[in-house]
């Protein structure tokens, strides 16, 4: 073999050994990707029940209502749609009420989302970046009395 086919070889082994590499790992995450949607994206979008997604949105006041043991439903909002949720562990210290959340779970086939992890924001000017937009047009979140220059 010449110095140039061996060059070759070389190249077209890496280049299998990559795309294989990328294959593999697209392969393996196609299953543990989760979409983060609001509640009226979750209503316009075709989701099937069971499939994997994150569920963002303020929670509704006087929604939480506490069942036995962990057992707690409230609903999440966007202030144009509205979700009922199912959550049977613990709920994060900053959870509460009129408070922005990201909920990761499946969707029931009778249109409950049964979240298996809930994550409560911990600063008030934070919120999914769809999210604070949306709330911002509506001028339902507190950080849209704020100027542009102020916000990060």
């Amino acid at each position: 073999m010449t110095r140039r086919t061996n060059r070759l070889m070389w190249i077209a082994a890496i280049g299998l050994v990559m795309a294989l590499a990328v294959g593999l790992s697209l392969y393996a995450l196609r299953s543990g990707i989760s979409f983060a949607l609001s509640p009226s994206e979750l209503k316009a979008a075709e989701i099937t029940p069971g499939q994997r997604i994150r569920l963002f949105g303020l929670v509704e006041e006087g929604s939480v209502k506490r069942g036995e043991g962990l057992k707690v439903q409230f609903t999440l909002t966007d202030s144009e749609e509205t979700i009922s949720v199912s959550y049977n562990k613990i709920l994060p210290d900053l959870f509460r009420e009129n408070q922005g959340i990201i909920t990761e779970g499946v969707l029931s086939p009778d249109g409950r989302f049964m979240a298996d992890n809930v994550l409560a924001k911990h600063d008030e000017n934070y919120l999914p970046e769809g999210m604070a937009e949306k709330l911002k047009t509506k001028g339902v979140w507190k950080g849209a009395a704020q100027s542009e220059g102020g916000e990060k």
